[in-house]
């Protein structure tokens, strides 16, 4: 099977569901290869790193995709996202990422842990009370879904009321980020993309008027500033994205998590004993069954070589991070799930310019939150099973039901 047959499958349901065969045969092409037309695949460990820290590598931004995919622009989830930082190069990326970067700081995340911890106390409570009789409880509605959408809530200042809302949208949305054949197939991502733009303009203009101490108002404050100002534009699209990137993906570690506990149940008689710390469990996590398997690159300029392997200027490469964080020639015995390893690097945030701005609030949470799960139910077990969301680039559960009794 070459690059270009792996591509294909990874894009069928079966691929999706589990892409982890299609990447060892990967590897067995190299670290680097073609899959089309200038196109090419990077998998190996050291490749894809290398190509997310070089900056003559960017993503496809509104300017590209409005030369070469024109068709991009009648779509609003298209549009909405290639205004965020997700889909900028420099210098605009490193203009709008340094505002936000000036408001979203290590100290209001690190902040944040006293109102992490009460927030999976409470959650363990109500997750107690519905599985009091025995009944299966899911452990993504209940409790993955809710505690990163609480958290990036409560710190962009969304009321709790309108919380609720966002899971169904944010999924919705994140299918404009899926490698797709048809636009047609975004019409469900342009309609969460439109509710969610016309909810954050609403908020947006109440901070305004109103302000809080939360991100968005401070983000607002920004845009309103003299120097390197965000447009409105620009501020709709990048809250938007804090939000989804907030929880979306930590949604699914927490979930991979558990699934990989309930799996291993010696490495879940480690954690609780101490023997293995959370953030071991977590770096794992994110190596073993990364919440974000695959990411894209444009080589902006000619000349370009990776691992002895011309890149031309304007070739796409699909770097997959899944398959990066399996490489043997990185990790021994990748396929087997270890928290026990020493020096995991796992790629799963990204590198460079683009390393995600959230990541330690993801791990902040995972930490807290695994161990808590543990210690309240002891006898926590699977209820049934769980069911994967049809999904390559973010990967997780779409439901996960759990006993606690």
């Amino acid at each position: 099977m070459d690059g270009e047959a792996i591509i294909e499958q990874l894009m069928t349901p079966e691929g999706r569901i589990d892409p982890y065969p299609l990447y060892r045969l990967a590897h067995e092409l190299g670290p680097v290869t073609p899959c089309g037309p200038d196109m090419f695949l990077a998998v190996g460990h050291r490749t894809a790193d290398q190509i997310l820290r070089n900056p003559a590598f960017g993503v496809a931004d509104t300017d590209m995709r409005a030369r070469f995919e024109p068709e991009f622009l009648e779509h609003s989830s298209a549009v909405l996202l290639s205004r965020s930082i997700l889909q900028s190069n420099a210098p605009h990326h490193a203009r709008v990422r340094s505002l936000i970067a000036s408001v979203f700081t290590a100290r209001r995340v690190a902040a944040l842990e006293p109102a992490v911890v009460a927030a999976v106390e409470r959650l363990l409570d109500e997750m107690a009370g519905q599985g009091a009789d025995g009944s299966p409880v899911d452990f993504m509605d209940a409790f993955a879904f809710r505690l990163p959408v609480g958290v990036i809530c409560e710190l962009l200042g969304v009321p709790e009321a309108d919380r609720y809302r966002f899971r169904g949208l944010t999924a919705d949305l994140t299918g404009a980020l899926e490698l797709v054949s048809l636009w047609s197939e975004l019409e469900v991502a342009d309609e969460a993309a439109d509710e969610l733009a016309r909810y954050f303009a609403e908020l947006a203009a109440q901070r305004r008027a109103h302000p809080e101490d939360d991100l968005v108002s401070a983000l607002v404050q920004v845009a309103a500033a003299d120097t390197g100002r965000l447009s409105d534009q620009e501020l709709l699209a990048n809250l938007v994205l804090l939000l989804v990137a907030g929880f979306e993906t930590t949604t699914n570690l927490l979930g991979n998590s558990l699934a990989l506990l309930f799996e291993h149940p010696q490495v879940a008689a480690g954690l609780r004993e101490g023997a293995i710390s959370p953030a071991a469990l977590t770096d794992e996590v994110l190596r073993f069954d990364s919440p974000v398997q695959l990411t894209s690159r444009i080589a902006l300029t000619d000349g370009l070589t990776v691992e002895g392997v011309d890149v031309p200027g304007g070739s796409v490469v699909f770097v997959l991070i899944g398959a990066a964080n399996h490489d043997p020639a990185r990790y021994p015995d990748p396929s087997v799930f270890d928290p026990t390893r020493t020096d995991s690097q796992p790629l799963s945030f990204g590198g460079g310019a683009h390393y995600c701005l959230g990541s330690q609030l993801a791990k902040l949470e995972a930490a807290v939150a695994m161990p808590a799960l543990l210690a309240r139910f002891p006898r926590l077990a699977p209820a049934g099973p769980p069911t994967r969301r049809d999904r390559l680039v973010l990967r997780g559960f779409e439901t996960l039901p759990v006993a606690v009794v």
